[in-house]
């Protein structure tokens, strides 16, 4: 029987509630350690790093990692192993190590089954309690990656302590004290990074006048020549780009006259037609081309099989009409539509016919319970009517023995029969097996304790008494 626990703990987590009850008593500075970094709100988004299926779970690292983790001691504190708790199922609360004794912090494990060969190496604190170990269990189930490390981690939302077995606790900071600065934390971290967005817009101060009598610089726009060999008539010819405006230093702007540019656009315009009529006539030459190719391809080979003619052929193709495969699935259903509607019934003439003959077989071999069974004249003849110790005769080389036929009926005849039980089974297991009830035993000597000191006391009553 396990010892009484003494706390309750309830970890809220994303895939559910974990009730825990504690052994203060047992572990007192274990539990203390994790109360204590409960209520500081250590656990506060920690997620389940490390999975083994059918063994384990663990959590309790604040860097995800399963190499960090504190206790509130600030150092490891030492193992305190109970010989009365131990590893007896599933559901069992007990600090994570390094593999060494004495280095507990603030890293935890809960087992998924019975864990014999954690026992004095591992200090066993707390259980889970109810249906709450199944939300263990699914963490346990989970699609696992590297190091068996959760691809989707579940993660600790909060603990809530239930039952404090420890009044003198005192946390350093309590969780919603830690909320509250990390809210500011992050506040101040957002306001810093508005300041510096704000700080990085500069101002473009070119485009600023400080005064009229100073000369703006001149701006130079420098355009890439757009050279399209393949339009022109001579290639070779080296394409000058034509700027449409030059900015000098001056206020004023010069632009190209309006002419020269109209006619620049109407050239361009009739180059690009040009060009498009002789691609989409190529295109199509191409494709007449492809296509006469694969028709002679295609009478070639008919002529060396001995095929049909290309005329035949099209006829052929213009009026048979290909049977498309959900078409033939749909035509099947319809036959096979409404065999289960009612009024419709299949034949089963065939089936219930051979009922019937086995109703008669049945009936013609019954043998009545008088009559002697097989065993009667077993020894007398065998099946083929020879006499007890009459060898059977040895067939030849070159004759056929036949093919066997099993047309054994006698197995529709036997009956099952027991033999009549006149009660000395049951007196023999009576004989045989004592039923012992410890309890019954109990009463029993607690009964005799009884009548013996009434005895007792009845002997010294009478041998006090004055005369």
């Amino acid at each position: 029987m396990a010892l009484p626990t003494n706390g309750r703990v309830i970890i809220d987590t994303t895939v559910g509630e974990i009730d825990i009850e504690l052994w203060a008593k047992e572990t007192p500075k274990t539990c203390r350690n994790f109360i204590t970094l409960a209520l500081e709100g250590y656990y506060d988004n920690v997620i389940f790093h490390r999975v083994v299926p059918g063994f384990l779970v663990q959590t309790g690292d604040k860097t995800g990692t399963g190499g960090g983790g504190e206790s509130i001691y600030g150092e490891p504190f030492e193992d305190e192993i109970h010989p009365r708790l131990r590893f007896a199922h599933r559901g069992i609360v007990a600090m994570a190590n390094n593999g060494t004794k004495n280095s507990n912090d603030s890293q935890f494990i809960i087992t998924l089954d019975r864990a014999d060969e954690l026992h004095g190496k591992h200090t066993l604190f707390g259980r889970c309690m109810g249906d709450t170990v199944y939300n263990v269990m699914k963490i346990g189930e989970m699609e696992l990656g590297d190091d068996g490390r959760p691809v989707y981690p579940p993660k600790i939302k909060s603990i809530r302590i239930v039952d404090n077995p420890f009044d003198d606790i005192v946390p350093r900071i309590t969780a919603a004290e830690k909320r509250a600065q990390q809210r500011a934390r992050e506040d101040a971290q957002r306001e810093r990074e508005e300041l510096e967005r704000r700080k990085g817009a500069k101002k473009n101060v070119q485009l600023l006048s400080f005064g009229e009598d100073e000369e703006a610089a001149p701006v130079t726009i420098a355009k890439k020549a757009i050279v399209r060999p393949d339009l022109v008539d001579d290639p070779q010819a080296a394409a000058v780009p034509v700027p449409d405006f030059v900015v000098l230093p001056a206020k004023s702007v010069v632009r190209a006259p309006p002419d020269a540019a109209s006619k620049k656009n109407d050239d361009i315009t009739k180059i690009r037609e040009k060009h498009a009529k002789e691609v989409a006539s190529s295109a199509n030459s191409r494709k007449t081309e492809i296509e006469k190719m694969e028709a002679e391809i295609r009478s070639l080979a008919r002529r060396r099989g001995g095929g049909d003619s290309d005329e035949e052929l099209e006829a052929m193709r213009k009026t048979k009409k290909s049977k498309s495969y959900l078409e033939e699935e749909l035509a099947r259903y319809a036959k096979g539509k409404g065999l289960h509607k009612k009024g419709q019934r299949r034949d089963e003439s065939d089936v219930l016919a051979a009922l019937s003959s086995f109703r008669g077989k049945l009936a013609s071999v019954m043998v009545d319970e008088d009559m002697p069974g097989p065993e009667a004249d077993a020894g007398d003849a065998d099946a083929e009517g020879r006499e007890e110790g009459e060898e059977a005769p040895k067939l030849g080389w070159d004759e056929d023995p036949g093919m066997e036929v099993d047309d054994d009926a006698g197995f529709m005849g036997h009956a099952l029969r027991f033999p009549k039980d006149d009660g000395e089974e049951t007196r023999k297991a009576e004989r045989d097996y004592e039923v012992i009830d410890p309890r019954a035993r109990g009463a029993r000597a607690k009964e005799e304790e009884r009548e013996r000191k009434r005895i007792a006391k009845a002997k010294a009553g009478r041998g006090g008494r004055r005369h």
